[in-house]
């Protein structure tokens, strides 16, 4: 059997994880014919067959099973040798990649970003929009703000606040239905739901009201757009008070319904947290962000 080269065994990993060549290829960046390659590479190296084709795309076979725990563990060694070539990068200026959830990101993050972009010109900001958690080790972001606890081993978390959350709906939808005084009248209205996510099912369960996917009508797992459908006057929803405090089109209701707060938390990895610029860039969020949240009776950390 021929040495494997590291180029061929990221390959193998990234296909067995991602189940196909064009997933694998995306989070690579490679094109689908140089990881077919690759493929075919890593299969005459070590003389195995390495993936089984299906409808849906590419299986590992037992071979590559066997495999996938080693590669896998390369593949941190890798990142974590790459962490710490980075850390040792003294310069204030070069990319920082940040990640938020896509409504932070849209309705936040601008106004908190252009004050960062007036002050270091020379810091370059690569924003991911995402309600996903990255993995920071190996470096799909170099700060991440999280509506969560992280727990990623080798990373530096500090929590911002806890930012309050609570039900609105559109002006008109509200002069349509009424605005409701009681739980029992707040429960008989319409309310966007979540696809996939079992958050809002959770939460009613909790107010002593158990609801089934089925008894939403219209259904979203995407943040901006389930804040749309609200705003559209298709039902009520709930997001962050600074967004729908914010919004002249809608109306807080149920002022007698608490709901949770989310947390936010602001993540780096331990070995880049130090490096200039992302040092640079963390200050500014830790200042910039408990301001920009900041509600009329919730004065800024």
């Amino acid at each position: 059997m021929e040495t494997l080269d590291w180029t061929l065994i990221r390959s193998v990993l990234a296909v067995a994880e991602s189940g196909s060549l064009s997933a694998a290829a995306r989070r690579l960046g490679l094109s689908q014919p140089t990881l077919g390659r690759h493929i075919a590479e890593a299969e005459a190296a070590t003389g195995l067959t390495l993936f089984a084709r299906q409808p849906r795309g590419l299986a590992p076979t037992e071979a590559a099973l066997a495999l996938l725990p080693h590669a896998r563990a390369m593949s941190e060694a890798a990142a974590r040798l790459d962490l710490a070539a980075a850390g040792r990068d003294a310069a204030l200026t070069g990319t920082v990649r940040l990640t938020a959830s896509r409504v932070v990101s849209h309705h936040i993050l601008p106004g908190v970003l252009a004050g960062l972009r007036a002050a270091e010109p020379g810091i370059e900001i690569e924003l991911v929009p995402s309600d996903t958690a990255e993995n920071l080790l190996y470096r799909e972001a170099d700060i991440a703000l999280r509506m969560f606890r992280p727990v990623q081993e080798g990373t530096f978390a500090r929590h911002l606040a806890d930012l309050p959350t609570a039900l609105y709906g559109a002006r008109a939808f509200l002069d349509s239905h009424g605005r409701p005084e009681t739980l029992e009248a707040l429960l008989a209205m319409d309310f966007i739901g979540f696809d996939r996510d079992d958050l809002i099912l959770r939460l009613m369960a909790g107010l002593g009201a158990p609801r089934r996917r089925e008894d939403f009508p219209l259904r979203c797992d995407d943040q901006l757009v389930y804040w749309n459908l609200v705003r559209a006057g298709l039902g009520l929803g709930g997001i962050l008070r600074a967004v729908g405090d914010a919004d002249p089109g809608v109306e807080r209701v149920a002022p007698f319904l608490a709901l949770p707060p989310l947390p936010l938390w602001l993540t780096a990895p331990e070995p880049l947290r130090q490096t200039p610029r992302v040092r640079r860039v963390w200050d500014h969020l830790a200042a910039e962000l408990p301001r920009a949240l900041a509600l009329p009776d919730q004065p800024a950390a």
